[in-house]
């Protein structure tokens, strides 16, 4: 996704203290940016919290950052510094399990509503089973909805290798997919 021309005057103007400017900043990134981080963490509020401090982030270093069409990728960097910050503190504290998560689990009343559970849990299981690196591509690609070109400067990966990789990485997907739902692969 390319950035509107507006974009560099727009983070003048919230460096500068336009609240409005600022409205729109966050408007216009950060369900991108939640959507990424949910992508990630399976928690909403967990996504919310670690969107809000990225935020926080971007409001404190806006005065001194200098816009050469690269914003999105700057924005991306500190969403992905805070989610792994966030990871690994949370690896060293254990969380019980929600008992509203345990109370969920059971089978659809319609068998159209377990087709598409059956679906995306299949696409949840697939996720999980790619290598960081091919689903942080997927991630960001398809729920960050960052360009190649903008993955490419976030990742500093050649334009051409984050392609082959994103190709592999669907065709990885697919064939999980498939495979946990009992097709056979084209």
């Amino acid at each position: 996704m390319t950035q509107p021309d507006d974009t560099a005057p727009l983070l003048a103007l919230a460096a500068a203290g336009d609240a409005a400017a600022w409205r729109v900043v966050v408007e216009r990134f950060g369900p991108r940016v939640f959507a990424f981080l949910r992508s990630h963490t399976h928690d909403p509020e967990l996504a919310e919290e670690i969107t809000q401090s990225v935020f926080c982030t971007v409001a404190r270093k806006l005065a001194d950052y200098v816009e050469q069409g690269r914003f999105e990728s700057w924005l991306f960097r500190i969403a992905l510094n805070r989610l792994r910050d966030e990871m690994r503190r949370r690896k060293r504290h254990a969380r019980p399990m929600d008992a509203e998560v345990l109370g969920d689990v059971g089978p659809a009343a319609r068998a159209e509503e377990r087709a598409s559970e059956e679906e995306m849990a299949a696409l949840r299981d697939a996720m999980q089973q790619l290598s960081g690196p091919d689903r942080l591509v997927i991630d960001l690609r398809h729920q960050g909805g960052m360009g190649f070109q903008q993955m490419a400067d976030l990742l500093q990966e050649p334009l051409g290798t984050l392609l082959a990789r994103h190709h592999r990485a669907l065709r990885k997907l697919k064939a999980l997919i498939q495979r946990r739902l009992g097709e056979e692969t084209p």
